[in-house]
Parts: C-alpha cells; structure tokens; sequence
C-alpha cells in the first residue's frame, strides 16, 4: 500500500497512544547541554567522546540510500508520464540555480560591508591546518562531478553512500517499473515493504541520538574552547545574522507568496530536525526525516523523492553564503582582498566543487581551502584562522541548507500542482501529527490523482 494523506491518529473515542519521542527530543536537549559542559570541564575527555557523534552520524547515513531509492522507485513507478518527473527535476533545478545565486550575492554584499577578518595574525601551527584542509578537498571540475554521478556498478552506490549516484540508479528503476505496465505491480508491493521496513530501522536508531549529540557536542568543545570564539566573534555573527535575513526575508516571503505557507509554522513542524542537525552538526542526518515529513505535509511522493535528495547537492544556500563570506574574510585576513571579478570567479567554481558535500561535516572548510589553492594559492594559508570556528558556522551552513531545502520541496510541488494545502494547513496546525514510531503515513489511502497508476495495496 502506498503513503496516504492521513496518519496514524487514533479513531474517534479510541485512547491515545502517548508520544514517546517527545521524551527522546528532551534527552537530545539535555545530552548537547552536557556535553557543552564536558567539553568545557575536561577537554581532553571531551575531545575522546568524538567518535560518539561520528558513529550515531554513520547509523543515519547507513540508511540515507536505501531510503532514497525506495521513495523514488514508488513515486516515479506510480506516474503514468515519465514527463511529469522530468518537470519537477527540471523546476527544481531551476530554482536551485537561482536560490544559490541569491544566496552568493547576499554573502558577497555582507561580507564587503562588514569587512571581517582585520588584525589577525597568521602562526605556524595555522598554516599546517589550512594546508590539511587543501589537501582535503582536492581539486575538482564540472567533468569530474558530473562523471562522479555514474556508479561504478548498478549497487556500488548504496554501498559507497553517495546520494547522485543513488539518486539515478532509483530514477532509472523507477522509469523501467513504469514502462512495464502491471508487470512492475509485485515489484513495486515488494519495494514497498522494504521502505516500511527501511523507516522501522531509521525510528530505532532515532532513539541513539542524545548520545550521539552528547558526544558530538562534548567534543567541538572541548576541542575549541572559548579563544576562538572570541578573537573570531565578529565573522561568526556576520555569518549567523547573514543566514537568518537569507531564511526569512528572502525565502519566508517568497513561500508565502507562491504556497501560503507561513516560514514560521514550516520550521516549526521541523523543529526535532532542526534540533538533530544542530547536535550533530550535518544537514544529511536529517534528510531521511524531511523526505517523510515532506510527504505528510501533503506534498506528493515524486516530488518530495526527487526534490528533497537533489537538494542536498544543488541546493546548499547555507554553504553558498559561507563560502562568499569566508573567501573575502580569508582576502581581508592575509591583505590580499579580492577585486569583484575575482571574488566572482572564484565563487563560481566553489560552487561546482560543493556539490555533494551538503551532509558532510566541514566539507565546506574543504571547499574553501581546494578552491583557494587552485585560483589564489597565496591565500590558502588564511584558511587556518578560520578553522577553529569552522564547527559552530557549520551548524548555521547545515541549518541553512536544511531550511533551504524543505522550503524548495514545498514550492516545487506548488509550482507543478502536486501539493494538498489544505492538508498542510491541518498538519501545520497540529491536528494531523506525524506518525514518529513508522514515520510513514499508512492509513486511510486517498484515490489516485489523474496522472498516477492506482494505488497497490499491499
């Protein structure tokens, strides 16, 4: 059966069931304050407790492809026109393009008028951390990415856990089941239990989160400490304050305008997503969440299939920002400040060189540091004063690119009439909850809308 409309409340009269996770999210608030004071109390212990975070970060990445190609291969399986996908791969490209070229200009225009990065002093120990850093992102190009797209064989990508490559094998599943008429429905009822299952397994290991956050938290902390964040306030602010105008002076309006969806009500519902991305510092431990809370919010299985994992590789708004703003405080820093074709320049291939990196923690740090070393080699050393806060501007980056994207999942749909607003307003309302122990919404199925197949029940 597939994802209906409704979830899983209880029927009139019936008890109601208690939510349990609430309690998780409490534990998840009261393990990152813990681990703030860990850090702060013991570093060294602090610092050791890292691989808490990074193993909890895993278990999520672990089930981030099986989940992608089961929600496509259902929702593009299920479409009777294979061009109704290719409108909304084409929409969503199109606004990402935009959305990150907004984003570029809003990092270049703050950056030049707070003119971070003055009086700093460049050590040893800081030109060792960005020469790592280089040697980190490597070199990258537009043949390079795009070529990187293509699997090495048609399971490699769930094994290697690149979401493109994931992202392709289940279109082109999903465009064969489609072509096979109803031959594919036994194909498609079996990929279907296995999303059920795929979401079972992501809801138990949910409940590993406080102690992932604990020690994610204890160990950024302990490893920073409080000298960075003085001496380095200023960028951090700049930075924060340039990704909070972006979400809600630029998005926020412009989801109203089109879908009128109130930002507020949106990031709202997102709130335990936004609370995991900030303990654990990556946008990608939340995405197999915002694809089932997308469809519950009533936007349909295609386009939140499509758009939510293209958007983790096109759609970095937070890091577009980040690399704008760190690129002119590196210039300013070492006193070689960019001329505005420069800064453009370089940007641009920034850009390209991000792309795929949204869920990995400090990639952008990486970014930076390649980009640098291939346009303007003598100011990759800057890149080591930026280092230290690298961790507390990844949280707003991955913040940003989360917020990014559930607003471009929402517009999408609008845009190509594949979103129930009344829906939205009833689950934004909280009269529909979201279903925490299944994350799937498996009652009540509506009918079929005129471009999809009928609905398999299982």
């Amino acid at each position: 059966m597939a994802m209906s409309a409704t979830t899983d409340a209880p029927q009139a009269g019936a008890p109601e069931r208690p939510d349990r996770t609430r309690y998780l999210y409490l534990a998840v608030i009261v393990a990152v304050v813990a681990g703030i004071a860990v850090g702060f109390v013991a570093p060294d212990l602090g610092v050791a407790l890292k691989p808490l975070g990074t193993g909890f970060v895993a278990l999520i990445k672990m089930m981030i492809s099986p989940i992608i190609f089961c929600t496509i291969v259902l929702g593009v399986g299920s479409v009777a026109k294979a061009a109704k996908v290719g409108k909304v791969g084409g929409l969503a490209l199109g606004y990402f393009l935009v959305m990150s070229t907004v984003a570029l200009a809003i990092g270049l225009l703050v950056g030049n008028l707070v003119d971070p990065g003055q009086g700093l002093q460049l050590t040893d120990e800081l030109r060792k951390a960005a020469e790592d850093q280089a040697a980190t992102g490597g070199e990258s190009d537009t043949t390079e990415f795009l070529l990187g797209i293509i699997p090495t064989t048609l399971v490699s990508a769930f094994t290697e856990g690149q979401v493109l490559q994931t992202l392709l094998v289940a279109l082109l599943a999903g465009f064969a089941l489609q072509a096979m008429g109803s031959k594919a429905a036994p194909i498609l009822a079996g990929v279907e239990h296995i999303q059920r299952l795929v979401f079972r397994i992501l809801a138990m290991i949910m409940w590993a989160a406080p102690v992932g956050a604990f020690g994610a938290m204890a160990a950024v902390v302990g490893a920073t400490g409080v000298d960075a964040l003085k001496s380095l306030g200023l960028i951090m602010v700049s930075f924060y304050v340039t990704c909070l105008v972006f979400v809600f002076v630029v998005l926020g309006p412009l989801l109203w305008s089109v879908a009128r969806v109130n930002v507020l009500s949106l990031l709202n519902y997102l709130r335990r997503e936004f609370l995991l991305i900030l303990s654990t510092s990556s946008s990608e431990s939340a995405l197999p969440r915002l694809i089932a809370k997308m469809e519950h919010l009533g936007v349909s299985r295609p386009v939140a299939g499509i758009t939510v994992p293209t958007g983790y590789s096109f759609n970095l708004d937070g890091t577009a920002i980040y690399l704008t703003m760190a690129t002119l405080f590196v210039a300013r820093a070492t006193g070689a400040p960019l001329a505005i074709g420069e800064q453009l320049a370089l940007l641009a291939f920034m850009m390209v060189a991000s792309k795929g990196a949204a869920g990995v923690t400090g990639a952008g740090l990486a970014t930076l540091a390649s980009g640098l070393q291939s346009h303007r080699p003598e100011l990759v050393d800057g890149v080591g004063l930026i280092v230290g806060i690298d961790r507390f501007m990844s949280e707003a980056r991955a913040l940003t690119n989360f917020a990014g994207n559930a607003i471009a999942t929402v517009l999408v749909a609008t845009w190509t009439g594949e979103f129930d607003r009344e829906r939205a307003e009833e689950v934004l309302a909280g009269r529909e909850p979201f279903d925490e122990t299944t994350l799937l919404d498996e009652h009540a199925p509506t009918p079929p809308k005129e471009h999809e197949a009928p609905v398999l029940q299982s």
